[in-house]
């Protein structure tokens, strides 16, 4: 699952080279987010 973050994140920074920091922060726990609630979905 960490890998599928770090993956998106990777994809994020690179179709979005010019965003501004705070920016990748707040995509960063979005994602996070995101990946979380995947993991809970997965193990039901």
């Amino acid at each position: 699952v960490f890998v599928l973050w770090v993956v998106l994140v990777i994809l994020w920074n690179y179709g979005y080279p010019g965003a501004e920091p705070i920016y990748d922060v707040f995509v960063a726990i979005g994602l996070f987010f995101v990946v979380k609630l995947i993991r809970t979905k997965i193990s039901r």
